[in-house]
């Protein structure tokens, strides 16, 4: 009696623990409840896709401007200026009687139409000078001036001046062209700074400056002129080691620059 009961409570004990080993393994692979948690999760699934479309209609929507910037594309580009009106030629000017004339003229000297009013706006407005030409010793800086024939040169004593032989005439700035060479010119200034002592940088020579008299025109140096063009020279001294006395005493100098 012994032995049977203790047979018998031994064999449940041992089947509720193979059942309950393997009850979890079974549930797992089995496809049955494979199928049947499906329908659970897509109704689950169903629900928090639901519950989440309010929230996604109401996501705002980008502007035109965000969707242009997404794309990629460069902002549209200002308008150009419109081209300055092209000068007037000979034909489009009303020359009147004097037309004929006037394009005679343009042939006989073989200018253009530019080209023959510099001439004649030349000849009268420097009515009474000439045109000199000149530069520097290496030839980087050239200009040109309207002056007379006849040039009045300063010899100046000052302490500059004097180091230099800064002999020169003066001339308004209207009358002063500068050819070429702006990029090869520089400046030395001292004490006032009004005068504005400009040298080539590659050989030194002063050939024009802004002299501390007459800062609105230019002092040009006679003897960087090309040759053919002077008819005579007349040289004034000019006491600049006592600058302010001089200039008080000096009648014409400080109008020498002006038209």
């Amino acid at each position: 009696m012994r032995r049977a009961r203790s047979s018998a409570a031994a064999k449940p004990r041992g089947q509720k623990r193979s059942g309950a080993s393997r009850a979890p393994a079974a549930a797992a692979s089995a496809p049955g409840a494979d199928r049947a948690r499906r329908p659970a999760g897509q109704a689950g699934g169903g629900s928090r896709a639901a519950a989440r479309q309010p929230s996604a209609k109401r996501r705002p929507q980008s502007s035109p401007r965000a969707q242009e910037a997404g794309a990629g594309e460069p902002p549209p580009e200002p308008p150009l200026p419109p081209p300055p009106p092209a000068a007037p030629s000979a034909s489009e000017l009303d020359l009147g009687e004097q037309r004929e004339r006037w394009e005679t003229f343009q042939k006989r000297q073989r200018l253009s139409f530019e080209g023959a009013a510099k001439l004649l706006l030349d000849t009268y407005e420097y009515q009474g000078l000439v045109k000199h030409t000149g530069g520097c010793h290496c030839g980087a800086v050239r200009f040109e001036v309207w002056a007379s024939a006849d040039l009045h040169i300063f010899d100046c004593n000052c302490s500059i001046c004097k180091k230099k032989q800064n002999r020169h005439f003066i001339v308004p700035a209207s009358r002063f062209k500068l050819l070429k060479g702006a990029e090869s010119i520089t400046t030395y200034t001292f004490n006032t700074h009004k005068a504005q002592h400009t040298f080539c940088k590659r050989c030194g020579v002063q050939s024009f400056y802004s002299p501390r008299s007459n800062p609105g025109g230019f002092g040009i140096a006679p003897h960087c002129l090309d040759e053919g063009t002077v008819r005579s020279v007349v040289v004034e001294e000019f006491n600049g080691s006592d600058w302010e006395k001089a200039m008080k005493e000096h009648k014409t100098i400080k109008s020498m620059s002006k038209e």
